[in-house]
């Protein structure tokens, strides 16, 4: 029985774990990369063939994006997840899949003009086909017998529909132990989906630490009552709400939000304000939700659903499919709330709806997630002056607002709460999936307040489970290790977020190349004066 810890391991992205017992591999999760990445990953170590099962804790592309890889590379095992993971999945990764194909043929396009080497994408849209074949349903809390030597179990974890934590029982000969994967952990009293469940027994315990050094600001805040003062605010001066919200989950949320704010009359002198939710994958995944409400709406939704009321729809909502609906909304002069993907307003139909919007200093801006460095979205809420977006240079007059509390994530105390009902003293406790420092000081504090022993392992490390013991223990690798000195090696993740600022900063510059020269003189005017600022 052997654990190897190959993804997310110090970092917060690409979350992958493999299990070898009995004579089978599993993995649980196959996430992508995403954003920063500090640490070299080690390969899994056995040819994709050989692995047997894939065990999925929720349906984010961290989690789940690399499964199409996988079978692009021989995998033809079975992929186990809840039976909304499995509606989701069937949604991302086809929509990653078209953006793999379509960043490989912008990129070529570019490298034909060059003279260079065509590149292949991660993988293509029959490999998400592929995989999408390999998923088994199950239900929560369903005891199934995967193969002679190993069960598993789902538990609801409160962070998407469908998150769950796993539990699996692993037989060697005479050795039985258990091992539970956390997955994401959700924040309590979200609505729509219920709260995380605990579990009370393990010997081994994996868990993730995204939040594990931050406390929710606004967490008991009333959200409806944020939402509605800004769309108040707004509509009266004749402006735009526009929401950048993530397709999947937050999207659903905000729209339940508005549905109070609409039941209430919360927003007076508009009573019937029209809402557009401009975003295919979020249409879809709505439809999702309510496909899969009886098995993972909270009670309060399913007390609505029970009147005949579906939580995430109102009068007033219009769904933006097609590419002409989604042109239509900005040439319509009413005043309106805008929700479009994505969250960070890095991609998508969101920055047409900036690009139409930012510059009205009637209209608002309003983020409901959080915003990752290096985003525009980030940059946005840090008070960037101006922007450019489909070649043209827009001034940022509109109103920024965020609205607090909003986290999908549990923070530390509810982190802590989570792995504080282990009644039976787990031999070891992983923590995973968090920021470099986070991790550690996480871990210490898991042994401060309960005794666990917790340590937070890097990729490559191996644990054998049924002797209890670490097998190797490895140290992380920097990724690109010649732009990092010696003394920055132990650079945190936010001097990582400052290089890749740099780096995206470097790509702006190529954009505007054939920019107007009024323009450019501008632009290099402004570098100038943040690089006399900081240069030390």
């Amino acid at each position: 029985m052997k654990l190897t810890f190959i993804g997310a391991d110090h970092e917060v992205t690409g979350s992958l774990h493999m299990v070898q017992s009995g004579g089978k591999n599993f993995l649980v999760d196959c996430g992508m990369e995403q954003g920063i990445n500090i640490y070299e990953n080690v390969p899994i170590p056995i040819p994709f063939n050989q692995i047997d099962y894939v065990f999925v804790t929720h349906a984010h592309i961290d989690h789940v994006g690399m499964l199409p890889y996988l079978y692009s590379r021989g995998f033809k095992g079975q992929v186990f997840a809840t039976r909304a993971t499995c509606d989701l999945c069937e949604i991302m990764l086809k929509d990653c899949a078209h953006i793999q194909e379509q960043e490989a043929e912008w990129k070529n396009r570019k490298a034909k003009r060059a003279g260079q080497k065509a590149v292949e994408p991660i993988y293509k849209m029959e490999d998400a086909l592929g995989v999408l074949d390999l998923f088994v349903p199950v239900d929560y809390r369903e005891r199934v017998n995967i193969c002679d030597g190993i069960d598993i179990r789902f538990i609801d974890v409160g962070h998407l529909l469908g998150s769950a934590s796993i539990e699996i029982w692993l037989k060697e000969g005479d050795t039985e132990k258990k091992i539970v994967f956390s997955g994401d952990i959700g924040n309590k009293n979200k609505p729509l989906i219920r709260n995380p469940q605990y579990i009370e027994d393990a010997d081994y315990v994996v868990m993730e630490s995204t939040y594990g050094d931050r406390f929710h600001e606004n967490e008991k805040g009333d959200h409806v009552a944020d939402f509605a003062a800004v769309i108040q605010e707004t509509l009266d001066r004749g402006g735009n709400v526009v929401i950048p919200a993530f397709a999947v989950g937050r999207t659903q949320e905000v729209l339940n939000y508005i549905r109070i704010i609409k039941e209430k009359n919360l927003v007076t002198g508009h009573e019937n304000f029209p809402v557009y939710l401009d975003s295919p994958m979020a249409v879809e995944a709505t439809g999702v939700f309510k496909e899969n409400q009886a098995d993972c709406y909270d009670e309060e939704a399913l007390e609505l659903v029970k009147k005949g009321k579906n939580p995430c729809s109102f009068p007033g909502l219009h769904l933006a499919v097609a590419t002409e609906e989604s042109v239509a909304i900005n040439n319509n002069p009413e005043p309106k709330v805008i929700i479009s993907a994505s969250g960070m307003c890095d991609a998508g139909r969101i920055r047409h709806h900036l690009k139409h919007n930012l510059w009205r200093p009637e209209c608002t801006i309003l983020f409901a997630g959080y915003q990752a460095m290096g985003t525009l979205g980030r940059s946005l809420l840090d008070g960037r002056s101006e922007v450019r977006l489909f070649g043209e240079s827009i001034d940022v007059e509109a109103r920024i607002e965020k609205i607090e509390g909003l986290s999908g994530h549990a923070d530390q105390s509810g982190l802590l709460e989570w792995v504080g009902h282990f009644r039976n003293h787990p031999a070891q406790v992983f923590i995973v999936h968090g920021d470099d420092d986070v991790t550690d000081r996480f871990a210490a504090l898991v042994t401060e307040k309960f005794g666990f022993e917790a340590y937070a392992p890097f990729s490559g490390t191996t644990y054998d489970l049924a002797k209890g013991e670490f097998i190797t223990m490895t140290k992380g690798v920097p990724v690109e290790q010649k732009r990092i000195t010696p003394e920055r090696q132990k650079a945190n993740s936010i001097f990582a977020a400052l290089l890749a600022a740099a780096d995206r900063l470097r790509e702006t510059v190529m954009h505007n190349k054939d920019g107007a020269n009024r323009d450019l003189q501008k632009f290099t005017q402004e570098i100038n004066r943040l690089c006399d600022k900081w240069d030390r």
